[in-house]
């Protein structure tokens, strides 16, 4: 392994660690709270035409009211797809279509959630970030068996070595640091009633 192999390792090695953390992110933004929010639908896919589709690129997703999701298809036709896809969701929420010939529009309302169901969803909130840290210390842990090999092979000195090993603790640190804010900011909005 040449100075140039570990350099690009060690890039890779961040490049992971910040998708580790989008992924921790995308997943806790999943976690439903009692309040409406258009990204609860962003992992959606409707069946549309015999093809999996976003929902985003079916209807407009707004929020009129803190605990109400609008939708609006693009096209009439789409409504009943989206619906069903709602439907079989692991989302457990029930869509209200309404609206006769040219304009159809699914309303959900988000149902208050328990004392006892926030505090699970806290404890899965917990587990999603504590899969994302185990992740980036895993990339950690590669990066400084690369630098160690690099290092028993002659082509970084002990300094050298030690510096990265620094530098790569420091960005695990980093990155860490990202998901606690993450999970932080999750369970205020789950614990605010």
């Amino acid at each position: 392994m040449d100075n140039e192999e570990l350099e690009l390792a060690l890039l890779d090695v961040e490049e992971r660690m910040d998708r580790a953390v989008e992924v921790a992110a995308e997943n806790l933004a999943r976690i439903r709270t009692g309040r409406a929010s258009a990204d609860m639908l962003d992992h959606l896919r409707v069946e549309y035409y015999g093809a999996p589709t976003p929902l985003r690129q079916l209807a407009t997703v707004t929020v009129p009211e803190p605990r109400t999701l609008m939708i609006t298809p693009f096209d009439v036709e789409s409504a009943a797809a989206i619906e069903k896809a709602i439907m079989q969701s692991d989302l457990g929420l029930t869509p209200n279509v309404s609206g006769e010939g040219k304009t159809r529009i699914i309303r959900i309302n988000i149902p208050e959630l328990s004392e006892e169901r926030r505090k699970d969803l806290v404890r899965v909130a917990r587990h999603e970030a504590e899969q994302a840290r185990v992740a980036v210390r895993n990339l950690r842990r590669e990066a400084n068996d690369a630098i160690r090999k690099a290092e028993k092979e002659g082509v970084l000195g002990e300094d050298d070595a030690r510096r990265k090993l620094d530098d790569v603790q420091k960005q695990t640190d980093a990155h860490v640091a990202r998901i606690d804010k993450l999970l932080e900011q999750k369970e205020q909005d789950l614990l605010t009633v």
